[in-house]
């Protein structure tokens, strides 16, 4: 015996079928999402800088100036080295890029010091600089002192590529004033770029990702991690991270880059030049 269903079951379940679908895609990304953000959330941390900066004109006298800031950092080894945004901590090659060429005559140095590592349960601990790469636009620091607890860190190794659409996750901790809670933001790339190297440019959107925060894919691996990139050429006119013209943009270095670069961090205190 043959069993037709009436035409209007047949509606029904088609628009049961088409509403459900993406929200339950929703919630598959969110569940996801959160056990990406449960595995990684400590292992970044919060790093306490001080910038002494010196901006000069030719024939003028210069200006000095010392400001404290927080930044995001990622922990990449347990005994607490940590990857950071160059520009982050040393905004004076993007400041240069900036300028135009009829701004030539214009200086800006910086002096970083004074970095300490805040860890959530509000141990500060001091450290230093061991590695610039202004190429990646990385910053590698590590706890002077040996700690006696080593740290949750993420593991470069266990890295993936992404395609253009793709989901992450970016992992970041927020300001005194949000209590320095832990975040996740949902992102999405928009661009791959091949040369001169491999990087991502993430969506344009505003989001709580910031300079040095991890970047994960939906299965828990590591992308890479967020930079700026800049170029010398004409000055204004693209927001910190335009993905059209402008002279900077920010973007995600792959992890295996930034662990390439983290093996050239020398063994002892010393920063390697």
């Amino acid at each position: 015996m043959k069993c037709t269903l009436h035409p209007m079951i047949v509606l029904a379940c088609g628009i049961l079928l088409f509403t459900a679908g993406p929200g339950a895609a929703a919630d598959d990304i969110a569940e996801k999402g959160r056990a990406v953000f449960k595995k990684f959330q400590h292992t970044v941390v919060t790093v306490q800088i001080t910038i002494k900066s010196k901006i000069s004109m030719a024939g003028r006298g210069g200006q000095s100036n010392e400001s404290r800031q927080d930044v995001t950092g990622t922990v990449i080894d347990p005994s607490g080295l940590t990857v950071l945004s160059l520009s982050a901590t040393d905004p004076a090659q993007l400041v240069q890029n900036m300028m135009s060429e009829d701004d030539s005559r214009f200086k800006m140095e910086t002096e970083l010091s004074d970095i300490k590592l805040l860890l959530e349960d509000g141990t500060e601990m001091p450290a230093d600089v061991v590695l610039r790469d202004k190429d990646l636009d990385l910053a590698f620091i590590r706890p002077k002192a040996k700690l006696a607890t080593p740290l949750e860190a993420a593991d470069l190794t266990k890295s993936a590529k992404v395609d253009i659409l793709d989901p992450i996750i970016g992992i970041n901790r927020l300001g005194n004033a949000a209590g320095r809670s832990y975040s996740a933001s949902l992102e999405r790339i928009s661009a791959i770029v091949q040369r001169p190297r491999l990087f991502y440019v993430p969506d344009v959107n505003m989001t709580t990702s910031t300079l040095g925060c991890p970047a994960v894919t939906l299965d828990g691996n590591v992308v890479g991690i967020f930079v700026m990139r800049s170029i010398k050429g004409r000055s204004g006119g693209s927001s910190m991270f335009s993905t059209q013209g402008g002279t900077y943009t920010g973007i995600i270095v792959p992890a295996e880059d930034v662990l390439k670069a983290a093996k050239q961090v020398p063994a002892g205190s010393e920063e390697k030049k």
